[in-house]
């Protein structure tokens, strides 16, 4: 689960470097040179987690001899900026890549899916998309590349973020707790610049709180088989998000434009807004409300589980790619109303290509997987700068067809 601001996503970091051989009670080698004023927050800070109840070994363990990881203050403030339309944010998130790795997720964990719907009620879709897009269906690799200690990390915004300094000191102590209670290890313990973890992106007062022991291993962990991360993602929606048991997200349906005030799917029957597809809406007297996220663009009649989604990240353009991706996954077709000025989603093969191309041109994509994330995105921005086009970082068939032309 992650902190937002925005639409941080906390996404695709780059990793920490360690550097020398690790010292017996520190996993996270000491650089060369100290930021000042470290150490002595560091001893002081150290009083106030054995107050906690923290033990000194965990202590000297996690955070005793680390360096603070000062690049957390760049990535905060500089998050990467490519100005995405509507449209192009959730063509990038419902992407070929997700949707066909979606599904082959599912068919590996058939089992685990139906057991959280029994248990949970929660959609698979919904668990499906938030897994997609918080960490590639947990493929190593972004874990691997991606992902740095979150100790020195959080060391480093307990320390020198005023601004939110007490949130951070309580994360960071809920990141020791962890360590604590046998959990996981520092050296496990890799996550974002802000210390989001795992599968779905727990941050450590999420792991504490919400998570739970569902593959019944002994221990909470986000990490390694997903049984953990998937059902303490369906239980913080049903106690954070107030999921509602058997409803769907909501329907795209023909509208222009109304009151968002909410009603019932049949009171919006009457007032002539129905589904986009024709069908009849499945629960009659469930209520939802009317989102126009763009004029002449799709319209929405939104229920709670929206809502529900929307808990994890505030973002509403984030909520829908999550709710429609979840749909795609499942074999629902794109929307039927186009956005303005939009065009279609590359397939995974031209997503490919576009990378390929890229690097032959001599810009870093970060490989030719079909996956576009940051790497991509700012390798597309310079090419488009390069050739005299709008720089907004989107790799569509505009700049498909000026990599096929050579520029």
């Amino acid at each position: 689960m992650m902190i937002f601001d925005s639409r941080i996503q906390f996404s695709r970091r780059s990793a920490l470097q360690c550097l020398g051989a690790a010292a017996a009670l520190a996993p996270f080698p000491a650089l060369a040179a100290m930021p000042q004023g470290f150490e002595q927050w560091r001893d002081k800070f150290r009083a106030r987690a054995l107050s906690k109840g923290i033990s000194d070994a965990t202590w000297a363990r996690c955070v005793g001899r680390i360096e603070p990881d000062m690049s957390v203050f760049k990535q905060m403030r500089k998050q990467p900026e490519f100005h995405e339309k509507t449209w192009q944010y959730i063509n990038r998130r419902v992407s070929d890549w997700r949707i066909t790795a979606g599904k082959e997720a599912l068919r590996k964990n058939e089992a685990l899916f139906a057991r959280i719907e029994h248990d949970f009620g929660v959609e698979r879709g919904t668990l499906l998309a938030l897994w997609g897009v918080e960490s590639a269906f947990g493929d190593p690799l972004v874990q691997k590349n991606h992902m740095r200690p979150v100790f020195p990390s959080l060391a480093a915004l307990a320390w020198n973020e005023p601004r939110r300094r007490r949130y951070w000191e309580t994360e960071l102590i809920n990141a020791l707790r962890i360590v604590d209670k046998g959990w996981s290890t520092p050296e496990e313990m890799r996550g974002s610049w802000a210390g989001a973890m795992g599968h779905t992106q727990w941050m450590p007062e999420v792991w504490l709180n919400v998570g739970m022991d569902y593959d019944r291993d002994g221990r909470v962990s986000p990490f390694g088989k997903p049984d953990d991360a998937l059902g303490s993602t369906a239980r913080y929606l049903i106690k954070r998000g107030r999921y509602h048991r058997g409803e769907h997200w909501g329907y795209e349906v023909r509208a222009s434009a109304g009151a968002s005030a909410s009603r019932t799917y049949a009171a919006w029957a009457t007032a002539g807004v129905h589904r986009a597809d024709g069908k009849p809406f499945p629960q009659p007297n469930a209520s939802a409300k009317l989102w126009v996220p763009e004029s002449d663009g799709p319209a929405f009649l939104l229920g709670p589980n929206f809502f529900a989604v929307r808990s994890y990240n505030p973002s509403m353009n984030y909520t829908l790619a999550i709710c429609h991706l979840g749909d795609r996954i499942l074999g629902a077709p794109p929307f039927i109303q186009p956005f303005p000025g939009s065009e279609r989603t590359l397939t995974l093969a031209e997503v490919q290509e576009v990378q390929t191309r890229l690097t032959s041109a001599g810009f870093d994509t970060g490989g030719t997987d079909g996956r576009v994330g940051n790497d991509t995105m700012k390798a597309v921005k310079d090419f488009q700068t390069r050739v005299g086009l709008p720089a907004d970082g989107y790799a569509g068939l505009e700049v498909l067809a000026r990599l096929r032309r050579g520029g």
